[in-house]
């Protein structure tokens, strides 16, 4: 994949009154990659898109793709295509005639128009459902006709909205591999805007944590999901543990934070200073559970007590009530077919973790 920026995005504002939905997001997207803009519903997310559609204009800055300057330029002539949650099939055409929709609009050549339907049917494997109507089909096969319509008039860049939202948990993915698969033959440059994290991480390459219309943390999923540059990502991808303590440099020498109900050993030197007021972040999965006393000269432990308990199949992820009342969430990976649960509720344990497991987070 070509690392030159493909799509730029110029410190970009959106303004609604006294409102600033999107604010000052600089970004760049390289050419063939899949970027997801992931957010709960209000940060900004969706307008963002919507400006790189040109359904909403900017307040200020600018929209650049290929070297070209869209800011001002009308959606209809962007070479741009946008996928909507619902899809937006028109029900009274038949799957090969939704896909024809935007070709004849154009109006290209009758063989053009076939050729390039025929070949979108193949790329999503619909050329047996051609000609039913989209009420006929399944929440898959019309994701991915919409998918091929989008596809069919050869976009620069796609533009998807939510767009597995409407699909059940199992198919939802499925879909998610077949989608990535597609893009990936037709080589087009997408935005993804989603509020499932598992969807983003998923799908993108990189992604865009948003929040109150600014960009929080841009990287690969990994990076943001290991290493999160503030509270507010820690929280919002993935499962995690917050706790709130004092920074302190130990008598071994090693960096230590003093919480509530246990001390934090660090692997290695934070970006804080002694005596700061940090929050530290450790993931479930990072924790493992046992029945052994706590050891006085060991740190990044605790006891607590099993309050709940959820199955998953492959994880099961305990609640323990720690003795200040707050609650440590630990997943424990079913790695045995043997059908019961290692914990009961109300059992005391111990949750203990390795020194690196946490993150320090200042912000």
């Amino acid at each position: 994949m070509n690392t030159q920026a493909f799509l730029k995005i110029d410190a970009i504002t959106k303004e609604f009154g006294d409102f600033r939905a999107v604010n000052q997001v600089g970004l760049e997207v390289a050419k063939g990659e899949i970027f997801a803009l992931l957010g709960s519903s209000g940060s900004g997310k969706s307008t963002l898109l919507r400006m790189l559609a040109g359904f909403e204009r900017p307040s200020s800055g600018r929209v650049w793709l290929d070297g070209q300057d869209l800011t001002d330029v009308p959606p209809y002539e962007r070479p741009v295509n946008m996928m909507f949650q619902s899809y937006a099939l028109f029900p009274h055409l038949n799957v090969w005639d939704n896909i024809a929709f935007g070709l004849r609009r154009e109006k290209l050549p009758r063989e053009q128009v076939a050729e390039r339907v025929e070949a979108m049917l193949r790329l999503v494997q619909l050329q047996e459902l051609a000609r039913r109507k989209p009420h006929q089909l399944s929440g898959g096969q019309q994701q991915r006709v919409a998918l091929a319509r989008s596809l069919a008039k050869r976009p620069q860049l796609l533009l998807l909205d939510e767009p597995l939202g409407a699909l059940d948990k199992k198919l939802r993915e499925q879909t998610q591999i077949e989608l990535v698969n597609i893009i990936g033959q037709i080589g087009v440059t997408c935005v993804l805007v989603t509020h499932d994290q598992e969807e983003a991480m998923m799908m993108a390459s990189r992604i865009a944590v948003m929040s109150q219309g600014a960009l929080l943390q841009v990287g690969p999923p990994a990076q943001v999901y290991e290493n999160p540059g503030s509270r507010f990502v820690a929280d919002f991808v993935g499962n995690v543990n917050l706790m709130d303590g004092k920074l302190a440099e130990g008598s071994s020498g090693q960096w230590e934070v003093h919480c509530a109900d246990m001390v934090h050993v660090l692997a290695q030197p934070p970006q804080a200073h002694a005596g700061e007021q940090v929050t530290v972040a450790v993931r479930p999965e990072k924790i493992d559970l046992d029945r052994l006393p706590l050891d006085p000269a060991q740190g990044n432990q605790t006891l607590g007590t099993v309050s709940a308990y959820s199955y998953f199949g492959d994880s099961t992820m305990f609640h323990l009530r720690l003795p200040s009342g707050s609650t440590m969430k630990v997943s424990v990976e079913n790695d045995e077919r043997q059908g019961c649960i290692d914990y009961a509720i109300g059992d005391q344990v111990r949750a203990v973790w390795p020194a690196g497991a946490q993150i320090v987070l200042t912000r």
